[in-house]
């Protein structure tokens, strides 16, 4: 009586007038909830292990936000402006309000993991429930998401991407089930969020405009599907070109042209789009390729999906994958004609695998889950009809699943780091509360990695950063490059005047030394300072003459603060000499 009875609680398919089936769904959906949950926990505790913690890619768009609590910080600051203005509404609004209700912007990077795994979670499930309706499918195919999403920043780094997967989820949940209303309403947010997503959602709309009957194309005979895809056209046309403007007076997007001669493109630069390696640029290219960050392995179950479909007469007669599937194969076209069209346009849509890197990792982990799910039934089946040996046979599958069961779940513990978060620890608290002290249009300047970490934690401007030198919009890179040109040049001059000009020029009030900033290798090793050729040259020329330069004479009778290796330099004494 056992055996049947735990075959059951792992294969169990939903019948909502058996009270039995349910409890295996809510037990299936807490167990899915709980791993989450765990997984969430160990990001979330990274970043609650100091004061001055902040996800990576976060310092881009949480420093300008607290313009909201003080209008007058970051005044006239490029890098503030750039980054408020292609911030996509929602979010910004989003961090607005509830900065408005007292919740920092940083804690509220920190806990937002939360609320949108849990959702990815709910509606990873849900999705699952309804191409087969096996609760236990719907665990493994958000297990195995959830690992996924904890092998990259795709959840922690607290941008508008992250909220790709909840929305993208729901999305396709509400359109499985049918409900208009919910697929417009999870449409429109994704748009005002992560607009990316959405030429996909409306390509998976367009899609549904035809059937495929009798080796033949039709339109489709569903005059919701016409409704639909209106519907989302004439809200991406309202919500998303707002957001194109706003980010247009920075300039158009760079061109392939462009980027080809700019060395924040290739190998060691800041993007590093371009490979030598033509099949790896257009497979596994971190922002090129269609295959780009798919892992664990456990992903390519997924690919067994359609051999599942082909030959399902042959697997299990009890559980049946429903027609919405189809949805999958669906997003999956979308996504790759959105990739080749990203490619086409060349940053106009940005990176090409912005379009297959998410999609590709839900598509996938569904489908795991469904084929484990079909797979384990059949196995039972199989026993069920056999007649001899059926003990050892039972014994087998059973073993082969709590092999594989284990391995699933254990799998996170044989990581060095899990889950990957990418949270940045700032190592100067002393200067960031020297720098919060002062009026808000102390400027700094400063070739300093430390740097990209002051707008955040000092609430203050700084001239460049590594952070922020994004290559994508022609007048603001352009801008970025030549401060950066002049830093460098400033930094190693021989000549005061030069220095004071560079000083006057764009009002800064302190400067920013590394305590190895004159030495021989200090742009030799810094590849990011290199990519600014001409200037970069000529100083690593004079450091390796060793050449006495200004503000190296200054450090010590300037310096208005010292913290470890960063000297703060007050601009009015420099100026003195």
């Amino acid at each position: 009586m056992l055996i049947p009875q735990l075959e059951r609680f792992l294969t169990a398919k939903l019948n909502e007038n058996k009270r039995q089936n349910r409890i295996y769904l809510l037990f299936w959906l807490i167990l899915s909830l709980c791993f989450a949950a765990v997984y969430i926990g160990l990001g979330i505790r990274q970043g609650f292990s100091s004061e001055y913690v902040i996800g990576d890619d976060a310092r881009e768009y949480i420093s300008w936000m607290y313009r909201y609590l003080n209008p007058e910080l970051f005044p006239n600051d490029l890098i503030a402006d750039y980054f408020q203005s292609v911030t996509p509404i929602a979010y910004g609004g989003i961090y607005r309000l509830m900065m408005s209700l007292g919740v920092d912007a940083i804690v509220l990077s920190k806990i937002l993991p939360i609320v949108l795994g849990l959702a990815t979670t709910g509606y990873g499930f849900a999705v699952c429930m309804q191409i087969l309706p096996v609760p236990m499918a719907g665990f493994l195919a958000t297990l195995i998401l959830n690992q996924s999403l904890g092998l990259h920043d795709d959840l922690f780094s607290a941008c508008p991407r992250d909220f790709t997967y909840p929305l993208f989820l729901a999305f396709l949940y509400y359109l499985m089930r049918g409900s208009a209303p919910g697929v417009i309403v999870a449409f429109i947010i994704q748009a005002l969020i992560y607009p990316l997503i959405t030429f996909i959602e409306l390509g998976i709309l367009f899609l549904r405009l035809w059937d495929w009957q009798n080796m033949r194309f039709r339109f489709s005979q569903q005059r919701q599907n016409y409704i639909l895809f209106g519907l989302a056209l004439a809200a991406a046309l309202i919500t998303v070109t707002p957001y194109a403007f706003q980010s247009s007076q920075f300039g158009p997007t760079i061109t392939d042209a462009m980027a080809r001669t700019m060395p924040d493109y290739f190998r060691g630069g800041r993007v590093s789009y371009y490979n030598d390696n033509i099949v790896s640029f257009w497979l596994d290219g971190r922002d090129s390729g269609l295959f780009a960050l798919l892992n664990p392995v456990q992903l390519l179950i997924g690919l067994l999906l359609p051999v599942i479909l082909i030959y399902q007469p042959r697997f299990s007669t009890k559980l049946k994958i429903t027609n919405q599937v189809k949805v999958l194969l669906q997003v999956v076209l979308a996504s790759v004609a959105m990739f080749f069209i990203a490619h086409a346009l060349s940053f106009k849509l940005h990176f090409p695998s912005r379009y297959t890197h998410h999609t590709f990792k839900m598509v996938l982990a569904i489908g795991a889950g469904v084929v484990l799910g079909v797979l384990l039934e059949s196995a039972f089946d199989w026993v069920r009809q056999t007649q001899s040996n059926k003990s050892i046979k039972r014994i087998l599958i059973y073993l082969l699943t709590a092999i594989v069961g284990t391995a699933l779940i254990l799998y996170p513990t044989t990581l060095k780091t899990f889950p990957k978060t990418l949270y940045v620890v700032g190592s100067a608290p002393a200067l960031y509360e020297f720098l919060q002290k002062q009026p808000t249009n102390s400027l700094v300047a400063s070739l300093a990695e430390e740097a990209d970490n002051i707008p955040p934690f000092a609430k203050q401007s700084i001239l460049v950063g590594k952070e922020y030198a994004l290559p994508f919009h022609t007048k603001y890179y352009a801008q970025f490059s030549q401060r950066m040109t002049d830093l460098i040049n400033a930094q190693y001059s021989q000549d005061i005047s030069q220095v004071m000009n560079f000083i006057d020029k764009y009002r800064v009030k302190y400067w920013l030394l590394e305590r190895n900033a004159f030495e021989p290798e200090y742009i030799s090793k810094n590849t990011w300072i290199q990519q600014y050729q001409t200037a970069a040259k000529i100083a690593d020329s004079k450091l390796l003459q060793g050449s006495n330069f200004v503000l190296s004479g200054l450090i010590k009778s300037c310096s208005v603060f010292e913290s470890g290796d960063l000297f703060l330099l007050e601009a009015e004494c420099i100026k003195k000499g």
